[in-house]
């Protein structure tokens, strides 16, 4: 039987501000992999000296393919466990003991996390669909837990332009049986990873449609 190893995976870019203090409380729960999304401040440099596994991109990359290599490089360091995270501040990183409870202890395949409050109109919007679609409360929480079923393989995770939300939608449309916990946190400081109020909402609803137009497609 494999041992259950956990890797905490944290996209970053221009965090410099945060990521000590993110990676110094998650590493409490899980080994720490920061993928620098070729940051031009010091954030893998902190990263790195906080305790983490920095793996960085040349050059930047993006949110998704960011991600997307995370749980990439997870596996291929044989984890068998992710949970995703913000390098911003805003989750509580004390929250990994409850995603960490449900996917060591529960074995529940996915975990999602959920906020209280939305920032952003879309996130309303997509968010409504994907909670009388799915019984999803906050799929655009960066927040999730993941069981990387096939052991040490690194591929099945490329989503792109899904704003962090493709691995999960994929395994819930299979079916696939998860939990979802509570995610606190506080505002974020510095430039919004979305480019922006504007940039944000266009983004989150394009990924929206393109969800849409696949569901109508399967049925």
């Amino acid at each position: 039987m494999v041992e259950p190893r956990l890797a905490v995976v944290i996209p970053a870019y221009r965090e410099e501000a945060t990521i000590e203090s993110v990676v110094s409380a998650a590493k409490n729960y899980g080994d720490v992999l920061v993928i620098d999304d070729g940051s031009p401040d010091a954030t893998g440099e902190r990263a790195a000296a906080a305790g983490a596994i920095v793996v960085r991109n040349e050059p930047n990359r993006g949110y998704d393919r960011t991600l997307t290599r995370g749980l990439q490089e997870a596996a291929a360091r044989c984890y068998t466990h992710v949970v995703t995270m913000d390098a911003d501040g805003e989750h509580d990183p004390h929250a990994l003991a409850l995603f960490r409870a449900k996917l060591l202890d529960e074995d529940y395949p996915l975990v999602l996390g959920y906020r209280h409050h939305k920032q952003r109109v879309a996130e309303i919007i997509m968010g409504w669909y994907l909670r009388a679609r799915f019984g999803v409360r906050d799929i655009l929480c960066g927040m999730k837990g993941y069981r990387l079923s096939d052991g040490c393989g690194a591929s099945g995770f490329d989503f792109q332009d899904s704003v962090g939300t493709g691995p999960a939608i994929e395994a819930i449309r299979r079916n696939i049986r998860f939990a979802q916990v509570p995610v606190s946190g506080r505002p974020r400081m510095g430039v919004p990873r979305f480019d922006g109020l504007v940039g944000a909402n266009v983004r989150i609803f394009t990924a929206f449609l393109r969800f849409v137009r696949q569901d109508l497609k399967g049925l």
